[in-house]
């Protein structure tokens, strides 16, 4: 019986440390979120402004550019996914894979090839694990994403997308990322990033059904777009990493208290049992003392006869 007990106490204090570990993960998450989410806040307005400006550039001229112009016949296209450095996320990464999955299967069944770009060490895992191929992929800086992050991911992106698709250039650009909706709540989504569709834009810029002023570019609405593109893809990019950290913390935050709380309770379960067990080592330790002492009452009185 002792032996058992001291299973239990070892178990016991064994979960003790593993709660302790998960209760400050919960914590620097649940702080994390909230430097996350400003973030995210302070990166809308710049990129709502820079989707405007392209869209009155589209709509006020009638330059054709691989950032807002349609290919008749697409045949490559490019999917970047973001997924997470760490584990202890929950189905965080998972779910943007399952998403990216459905995705490519999609592209591949209106007939194009897809380039697969990966950031996250997760991501490139579960890629190099079924050794699917990768164009290209970042790890490193998931949680605490920065604009430099941002430029560099978008580079090859956007020498894909200005390059003819018989040298490896595509024709359309889909992003994958987990969209931070509430602290309860995050949505692995896709969007087309390239081209740009105008509706879309507009909805998302809250000009819908808005009359633009007419411009003048100088030196020519080409060159103009070619100086939004990279600035246009890098901050979708930027925003995009910045809603998929927050939404990483978020999911870390909650399946790090679900495991506090299931360690919690386990602890409570194994406490019981060791309780039951030390109580039965002391009920058998009492019968022992209590069938020695009348053992020896036995004999004394049978040595007075």
């Amino acid at each position: 019986m002792g032996a058992q007990l001291r299973v239990y106490k070892r178990r016991i204090r064994a979960i003790t440390a593993t709660k302790k570990i998960t209760k400050a993960m919960e914590m620097i998450s649940a702080s994390r979120i909230v430097k996350a989410q400003r973030k995210v806040a302070a990166s809308m307005p710049y990129a709502t402004e820079l989707t405007r400006a392209v869209t009155a550039v589209a709509t006020g001229s009638n330059a054709k550019h691989a950032l807002t112009t349609e290919v008749e016949t697409p045949t490559r296209a490019a999917v970047l996914l973001i997924t997470s450095d760490r584990g202890l996320a929950g189905g965080y990464s998972s779910n943007a894979i399952k998403q990216a999955d459905r995705v490519t299967e999609r592209l591949r069944s209106e007939g194009k090839e897809v380039d697969t770009y990966i950031v996250g060490r997760k991501g490139v895992a579960y890629y190099g694990f079924r050794e699917r191929k990768i164009a290209d992929s970042w790890t490193g800086f998931t949680d605490r994403p920065e604009y430099a992050d941002a430029k560099r991911v978008a580079g090859p992106l956007i020498e894909a997308i200005q390059a003819d698709t018989a040298e490896g250039g595509i024709d359309e650009l889909h992003i994958v990322y987990t969209e931070f909706v509430s602290m309860m709540t995050q949505n692995a989504v896709d969007s087309r990033m390239l081209p740009l569709s105008l509706d879309q834009a507009q909805e998302e810029t809250g000009t819908k059904g808005e009359i633009l002023p007419l411009f003048d570019f100088e030196p020519s609405a080409e060159d103009v777009l070619d100086a939004l593109l990279p600035r246009y893809v890098e901050s979708r990019i930027y925003n995009a990493l910045l809603q998929s950290a927050a939404s990483e913390h978020a999911a870390r935050r909650r399946a790090m208290k679900s495991a506090t709380d299931n360690a919690g309770d386990l602890i409570k379960s194994l406490s019981r049992l060791a309780n039951a067990a030390r109580q039965a080592e002391i009920t058998q330790e009492i019968s022992e003392i209590v069938g020695g002492a009348s053992a020896m009452a036995d004999a004394t009185a049978g040595s007075d006869k």
